[in-house]
């Protein structure tokens, strides 16, 4: 080994280190440089919980009033998703969802697809099949989205005297055109409330007695209720615009409209109906701790960090908060930049706890404290060099990078403790302080080049792999890679510039410690101290070893059996494709009887929550929300993974106060205690925390099944009796 490591020792490779020892301050300069941009870097990086996982998905939504299940896929959705087959590049698979009056497909694309042409190829067949789809149907709204587009902060709008209509009114026209202005955040309109509009409310008794018909009304609304432009007319030296009076702009305009002469009088709108400000049916019901309310979702959009998004919603309604009503009431709940904001800092805070053990262990084995700065130096500095470059590389701060980081922070320490080691080594040989350096650092050169080519080795099949795990894991693989690199370039050059300055000449190194002349210092006696117990340790191995080899013919066989019998724990180990975690969130879908009205529905979950609040202790009991029923919008159907079909169905969220008990033991408990008190209704328990959302991609559940129909050549239905059949 001696003679190849001394073949491979070419004057080229200790160029470096005689730079570094010929001009210091020009790698002192260097060192802080790195230090200075990789500061700016880990200040002005995106901070989130993971790296972007950018797989691009678009989502088309099909809205027709009205139009129930097995019509929209059978007419609208089927024809799209085979048009989009043919016309539409890099599809990785389509999924589509028919419910009533909304038709809702998510194209999932190839990550190396271009996203701006699919946009254009799917607007494109959109609107060219919009003539062979029933008479009426309008344009698709179409938008992208990716697995990071999860909700991560909701805000529940309440307030004294505020009446549904009203709190939607201004969750919809006045707080969220202010919000969607944060960069990165994504708002859907709100869940809940109601939906302003004008009512007819038509006395049957006195349309009887004259005659009239509820066709006649409507008839007379819509002849006499036109947008009408004039254009302008020039009078004399000036030109007017002209306003026709064929629109009503109020209500009680719209009460003195006339309908029909009948026996020579003219009835009139307020004669046979009572016209009021009034709402549409209501079918999107949300509460918060049992009280109605009006819910605003914001979604993580794009690349901007999840704490950037937060913390600009939060300022961004300090701003508009005094041009609100005063009674209005805005509560933000699910804030996930807490837990995203933990789990960072927990990273950090096991990074920096891995670096002052591994310095503490450097100055009980090296027991120098200028060899301990030496080498704790080069740590952050190789951390930083890492930071920096990740953001050249557009990485964001995130536990892959930072766990990655934290991994390598014990292999940092390999480069500059071996090499100050060699040093020492030297020096204790009587030689000065340059030469062995230089000795020093020829001695150790190849076997830490190629130590650091072994450890990035490892790291290269993760730059293989596709889908989601390679989002996860080229990053962590990116930021131990570069921070070893780094660490072996500040290991040949500052490393050997302080120990220029900072090392000194000394004798023999000395294991007897009985012949050291005493020392008042406490830090040197802890470190003799070490030192000498370590020798013990050393040797009682020794002894173990060598007692160990005399006995071979038992020991490895014992040792191989050990393993072996290790390997019976494996079934008991569990497997995972990332761990559990604990955010204090549950996530509840409840689906009632199919057909019950949501009136019914909201009593149902009303109980529910209180059966829940005598399961979970009120003191560990945050916030209770629930989401019922169908949607305003269809950008909110888009959003929405937790399977809410119709207005028997919904959502309960729960956020648990901190010191809580394990989520999972509540989710255990509400799991066996609810179907048993509520025998009527079905329970399923939906990922809450972002890290399992964005890993399960959006979807309700980590495992997806598919059931496919085997349609007979003989009989071959229409695609509207088989999507029939099939939602059956």
């Amino acid at each position: 080994m001696v003679s190849i490591a001394g073949s491979l020792r070419l004057p080229h490779m200790l160029a470096i280190v005689r730079i570094a020892l010929s001009r210091p301050y020009t790698f002192v300069v260097v060192a802080l440089l790195i230090f200075v941009l990789g500061t700016l870097a880990a200040l002005r990086m995106p901070v989130d919980i993971f790296p972007s996982i950018n797989i691009p998905i678009i989502g088309v939504a099909f809205q027709y009033q009205g139009l129930p299940p097995d019509q929209m896929a059978g007419r609208v959705i089927t024809p799209f998703e085979r048009a989009l087959t043919t016309t539409v590049n890099d599809i990785e698979h389509i999924e589509a969802n028919s419910y009533t009056t909304f038709g809702i497909v998510k194209i999932y694309f190839h990550p190396t697809a271009n996203i701006a042409t699919a946009n254009a190829q799917v607007t494109a067949i959109a609107q060219t099949l919009l003539k062979q789809m029933p008479p009426g149907e309008t344009p698709p709204l179409i938008l992208n989205y990716s697995a990071s587009t999860v909700p991560i902060i909701q805000l529940a709008l309440s307030g004294k005297g505020l009446t549904e209509q009203s709190l939607a009114d201004l969750g919809l026209n006045f707080v969220r055109t202010r919000l969607v202005t944060v960069q990165g955040a994504g708002i859907p309109f709100p869940f809940g409330g109601k939906s302003p509009q004008v009512m007819y409310d038509l006395d049957t008794g006195a349309m009887q007695s004259l005659g009239l018909t509820g066709q006649d009304v409507a008839n007379a609304l819509a002849a006499q209720n036109l947008l009408t432009p004039a254009g302008t007319e020039k009078i004399g030296d000036y030109e007017y615009t002209i306003n026709l009076n064929s629109a009503p702009s109020k209500i009680s305009e719209l009460a003195d409209l006339p309908i029909k002469n009948v026996r020579g009088t003219m009835v009139y709108m307020h004669d046979v109906a009572h016209v009021r400000n009034g709402s549409a049916v209501q079918t999107n019901i949300v509460h918060v701790d049992g009280s109605r309310s009006v819910l605003l979702s914001v979604f993580k959009n794009g690349s901007t960090s999840t704490l950037d998004i937060v913390s600009g919603i939060k300022n961004m309604l300090a701003v508009i908060k005094p041009s609100l009503p005063d009674e209005l009431e805005i509560k933000a709940i699910g804030d996930q930049s807490l837990f995203v904001r933990a789990s960072i800092q927990g990273v950090v805070r096991e990074g920096v706890i891995a670096a002052a053990l591994t310095s503490l262990m450097i100055l009980l084995f090296l027991g120098s404290w200028r060899s301990t700065l030496i080498v704790t130096t080069s740590i952050p500095l190789s951390v930083l060099g890492a930071i920096g470059t990740l953001w050249a590389f557009g990485e964001t701060l995130n536990i892959m990078t930072l766990g990655g980081l934290a991994l390598a922070v014990g292999i940092l320490v390999d480069e500059a403790t071996v090499t100050i080691e060699s040093i020492n080594y030297h020096l204790e040989q009587g030689k000065g302080v340059e030469q062995a350096i230089l000795d020093g650092a020829s001695q150790i050169v190849v076997p830490a080049f190629v130590s650091l080519l072994c450890i990035c080795i490892v790291f290269v099949p993760m730059f293989f792999l596709s889908g989601v795990a390679r989002f996860l894991f080229v990053p962590m693989a990116e930021s131990v890679m570069f921070a070893m690199v780094f660490s072996f370039l500040l290991s040949r050059t500052l490393v050997p510039t302080m120990a220029k300055y900072l090392l000194r000449a000394h004798p023999g190194h000395i294991e007897d410690h009985t012949h050291e002349p005493p020392s008042n210092n406490p830090l040197v006696r802890l470190q003799r101290g070490f030192e000498a117990r370590f020798i013990q340790l050393r040797t009682a191995y020794h002894g173990l070893l060598d007692l160990a080899i005399r006995h071979r013919r038992v020991f490895l066989p014992a040792f191989l059996g050990f393993v072996l019998l290790s390997f019976l724990l494996a079934p008991f180990l569990g497997r995972n494709f990332f761990p559990q975690v604990d955010g204090g969130q549950i996530l509840m879908h409840v689906r009632a009887p199919v057909g019950m009205r949501i009136e019914e529905t909201a009593a149902r979950f009303g109980d529910v929550e209180k059966a829940i609040r005598g399961i979970i202790p009120p003191k560990e009991t945050g916030v209770i929300v629930d989401n019922i029923g169908t949607y305003l919008s269809s950008i909110n159907t888009i959003y929405n993974n937790t399977g809410t079909i119709n207005e028997s169905d919904g959502d309960i969220q729960i956020s648990l106060n901190g010191g809580h008990a394990p989520t999972p033991q509540y989710v255990a408990r509400l799991r066996n205690e609810l179907p048993r008190r509520f025998p009527g209704l079905t329970f399923s328990f939906l990922p809450a925390d972002i890290v399992s959302q964005i890993l399960n991609f959006g979807a309700p559940a980590p495992i997806d099944l598919q059931v496919r129909a085997t349609i007979s050549t003989r009989t071959s239905p229409t695609p509207t009796s088989f999507w029939h059949r099939s939602a059956m």
